[in-house]
């Protein structure tokens, strides 16, 4: 598994989140690659629901945040919208 710091830039993701301490190619993948390990970390996370709920709040339409990726996320706004 491939790890590095994200950018300190990034207030959007608090320090103790587990995405913070791994590299963002896992949560703003390529089109068309896995987000397998990104989903993994985040069901680790005790911070995936805030994450999630930020996603939301903010409309967010790249990448993993909160353990779903950008069409789940976007099946889950038309569900509960």
């Amino acid at each position: 598994m491939h790890f590095e710091t994200i950018n300190p830039a990034d207030a959007t993701r608090p320090a103790q989140a587990l995405c913070a301490q791994t590299g963002p190619d896992f949560f703003f993948p390529e089109p068309g690659s896995s987000v397998r390990e990104a989903k993994r970390i985040c069901a680790l996370c005790e911070l995936r629901r805030a994450c999630l709920d930020y996603a939301l709040t903010n409309d967010e339409r790249f990448g993993v945040w909160g353990g779903l990726s950008e069409k789940e996320r976007l099946a889950l706004r038309r569900v509960s919208g």
